[in-house]
């Protein structure tokens, strides 16, 4: 029996050895899903985002995105989740736009002549340079020299006033948030705006008349925060504040006390502030005025 157990075992690893496994074959399918594609005016949210850190990089307000995403709670938004970050009724959407149409071509023709008009026996002709009937009257009125018309001439403008304000192009009117000198500047990889000296209680003012969209500190590294929303195009933010003396929804104007300096998520006593045109920082010193 052993004899014809290990002949029957040695047969069967024969036979195998004769019918090699069939290779798997591939045909090229990715073990990753194409990440979907992100409608216009959509964010997908990544990790450590926050909707208030969302909304100053586009430019809005918090509780506009939040109204557009139908979020209850502004500090519940989850990973890969895609926020609406520009108005559902975009002012334009889907508007033609078509050529405006010239104005028809004026015909420029001569002027005919008036017609003759007789008063008692005088022959009258417009414009002048007509036949009159001959008389005494007639010809003294012809060697009376014409009167000189005066022809109104345009007054030049005014010269502009070298030392007047000129209007800024994007209408605002900035001025410094503070008095205190320059401690760092604007870097597009490093500071995306100007840190400025003060001692703990110094004013803050706002840089433009407008509206507060955000008083608080859900933004991490700014500690306490005011976002003023100046119009449709440009934001300006001060951080580190010691104390916010506005509201959300507050109207300011240019120059007002809307915080004091302070060191809240800052190594020292300083106020940093930012401008955001359409959500992007850039250089405050290129809108302040030159000091």
């Amino acid at each position: 029996m052993r004899v014809l157990l290990l002949c029957a075992a040695t047969l069967g690893l024969a036979a195998c050895s004769s019918h090699p496994p069939v290779p798997v074959e591939t045909r090229g399918l990715s073990l990753a899903a194409a990440p979907a594609e992100v409608p216009a005016g959509h964010y997908v949210v990544k990790k450590g985002d926050t909707l208030y850190g969302i909304a100053l990089d586009h430019g809005q307000s918090y509780r506009d995105l939040a109204a557009w995403n139908n979020l209850e709670d502004p500090n519940r938004i989850l990973i890969g989740q895609q926020l609406r970050v520009t108005p559902p009724d975009n002012a334009g959407a889907g508007v033609e736009v078509r050529p405006v149409a010239a104005p028809p071509a004026v015909e420029s023709r001569p002027v005919a002549a008036a017609a003759a008009v007789a008063v008692g026996d005088v022959l009258v002709r417009e414009p002048k340079g007509g036949k009159q009937a001959y008389s005494e009257e007639a010809l003294a009125r012809l060697r009376q020299p014409e009167p000189m018309q005066t022809v109104p001439v345009a007054s030049a403008p005014p010269a502009a006033d070298k030392g007047a304000a000129q209007a800024p192009a994007d209408g605002i009117g900035w001025a410094w948030p503070s008095s205190g000198k320059i401690l760092a500047g604007f870097s597009e990889g490093s500071n995306k705006g100007v840190d400025l000296a003060g001692k703990p209680g110094d004013p803050v003012l706002a840089a433009g008349s407008g509206k507060v969209v955000y008083a608080g500190t859900g933004l991490r590294g700014y500690g306490k925060l005011v976002i003023v929303k100046h119009d449709a195009t440009f934001l300006s933010a001060y951080a580190h504040n010691s104390q916010i003396l506005v509201k959300e929804g507050q109207s300011v104007t240019r120059g007002q006390k809307i915080a004091e300096v302070g060191s809240t998520d800052a190594d020292q006593p300083k106020l940093h502030f930012e401008i955001r045109r359409q959500g992007k920082p850039v250089d405050p010193t290129q809108y302040l005025p030159k000091r």
